[in-house]
């Protein structure tokens, strides 16, 4: 067995992250995964370097495991073909917005009756039931949005995006669960249904689940904003020869480090008393550990706090990952060959299932690749024009 979603069938009608992220999942847990492109090819064909047109580094890191076809869906064939591939599907998701989905015909409403098992997604910026619904979106339009550039502006002065397309791998993640979610129904019930993943709606949630803070109750008991992670002073912190990631979270954990920083009079404070004081008075705590954390040596600490089982690590670069020795131990980058692109780096699928194994089995497709292959398995490739 091709790992645990074997024998099921997806169609994939997205682009740029969002979409991809949440359909390379599928295809490497076993599925089937047809990548429906445009003439032109997913955009994200064009992003970063590559060594022929069109096979980009982000597209190969999306697109493993996936076969492509381009089709004209503004064409009578095209959407023939479509249709005919929706018959034979499990699963069908999109990221185009409502109304552009409407007018190519392509619909919930317009595909159920082809196949009632069928499991729609639609990922969009904005839910299609508000005045948002038809708005274009992109990860650093919903970072804005969703208040995660204000909040990571309460540390840096002013709003800040963070360093990686969160807001697009985030609701990719949440298409991901709730797609399975329905296949498990669809399992049990034999009927599918249409999903609806806003990639807004479930940025607010991912940012308010801490910040809404005080204002969770009505009349408010507190500020917007959880404290802890909102500290200018939650960061690396800097070492005699460099810097180090700490995170001292526990009573227990405290405890230790004032035995192991030499800082026993620090127990007697009532501001590190418990987690309510601490996080009362985070700034002072964080300020604190970052005028104690100057007076070793990165490899010093490190060996105090792994001996006092207090969370620690040296700060990595994204270089530094690929000598990392934990990595290495696991086989997480392995270099592998690419039909057209030659030797590439590869990342290991991060879960592990015990009885059907994740395999790479097929890497990034050129544009149309499967073209002949997809539509001979339908019967319809004598039928091209």
């Amino acid at each position: 067995m091709r790992g645990p979603l074997d024998g099921i069938r997806v169609l994939d009608l997205t682009s740029v992250v969002m979409g991809p992220y949440c359909t390379v999942m599928l295809a490497d847990m076993g599925a089937d995964v047809i990548k429906i492109e445009n003439p032109s090819g997913d955009t994200t064909r064009y992003l970063g370097p590559a060594k022929h047109q069109g096979m980009g580094t982000l597209f190969l890191h999306l697109n493993r495991n996936k076969r492509s076809i381009a089709l004209n869906l503004k064409s009578e064939e095209g959407i023939k073909e479509m249709r005919a591939l929706v018959k034979e599907a499990d699963i069908f998701v999109h990221t185009m917005r409502p109304k552009t989905v409407e007018k190519l015909g392509l619909s919930f409403k317009d595909l159920k009756p082809l196949n009632s098992r069928l499991i729609y997604c639609g990922m969009y910026g904005f839910s299609k039931e508000g005045p948002y619904g038809d708005k274009p979106a992109y990860d650093d339009i919903i970072q804005a949005a969703s208040g995660i550039a204000a909040a990571q502006g309460q540390i840096t002065g002013h709003p800040q995006y963070l360093a990686t397309v969160l807001a697009d791998k985030t609701a990719g993640l949440v298409g991901l669960s709730a797609i399975l979610s329905a296949l498990y129904h669809r399992e049990r019930s034999g009927v599918g249904q249409e999903i609806e993943v806003p990639m807004f709606e479930t940025m607010v949630s991912y940012t308010m689940m801490e910040h809404m803070y005080g204002e969770t109750f009505s009349p408010a008991i507190g500020p917007m904003y959880y404290s802890r992670v909102t500290s200018p002073y939650r960061k690396p912190y800097k070492t005699k020869d460099g810097y180090i990631g700490v995170m001292i979270y526990n009573d227990k954990q405290w405890k230790a480090f004032f035995e192991v920083a030499d800082r026993k009079d620090l127990a007697k404070d009532e501001r590190f008393s418990n987690m309510a004081s601490r996080t009362k008075h985070i700034d002072f705590v964080y300020r604190t550990i970052e005028e104690i954390m100057v007076d070793k040596t990165t490899k010093e600490w490190l060996s105090l706090l792994e001996a006092a089982d207090i969370p620690c690590t040296n700060i990595n670069t994204p270089d530094d990952l690929f000598e990392d020795p934990h990595l290495n131990a696991i086989n997480f980058f392995e270099t592998v060959h690419h039909p057209t692109e030659g030797e590439i780096r590869n990342m290991k699928f991060p879960v592990s299932f015990s009885e059907t194994p994740v395999v790479v089995s097929r890497y990034a497709p050129n544009l149309g690749e499967h073209n002949e292959e997809v539509l001979k398995e339908l019967h319809l490739h004598a039928k091209r024009k």
